[in-house]
């Protein structure tokens, strides 16, 4: 055990085009994710919470991605998201704010790490966005299960409207 700790300190000290490629013969425990349950939206999204803080993005996680703006696409900023399931080779997610309007549908989703001042947040359940798993900056935390709920009930109640 210790001398694989050192190889591996060793290793990653070498250049990255010399360090040796990760075994994949020993067997991982499977990581079972929270029993949920998968279902198709209106517009074909896999809706699913399966949260991993693995440095992969996954469903029921707030992460960090590129927004563009409502009203002028080109332009855009960093914000956080929270995942709500798949799209095809997309995440589904729903852009988060500090801000609340009376006049948008909002679901608050309460305090966490993705909002460093600990502002009470809320997902704009208006939009939806495709967001590319390989733009996502950071993984910013786990949504509690009953605010992953109540977004994607958010969701499917804008849908309807």
């Amino acid at each position: 055990m210790r001398r694989r700790i050192i190889d591996q300190l060793i290793d990653l000290l070498r250049p990255p085009a010399k360090r040796k490629a990760p075994r994949t013969d020993r067997k991982k425990p499977p990581v079972k994710p929270p029993v949920a349950p998968t279902t198709r939206s209106r517009d074909g999204v896999v809706i699913e919470y399966s949260p991993n803080i693995d440095g992969d993005p996954d469903p029921g996680e707030v992460v960090w991605t590129w927004v563009p703006y409502e009203d002028d696409p080109s332009q855009g900023k960093d914000r956080p998201v929270v995942i709500i399931g798949r799209h095809g080779k997309y995440l589904a997610a729903v852009p988060l704010t500090s801000k609340r309007h009376d006049n948008e549908l909002q679901v608050a989703v309460g305090t966490g790490p993705w909002d460093r001042e600990g502002r009470t947040s809320y997902a704009k359940v208006e939009r939806v966005l495709d967001v590319d798993p390989n733009q996502v900056r950071r993984e910013g935390a786990i949504l509690q299960r009953k605010h992953f709920d109540a977004v994607v009930e958010g969701v499917r109640r804008a849908q309807q409207r």
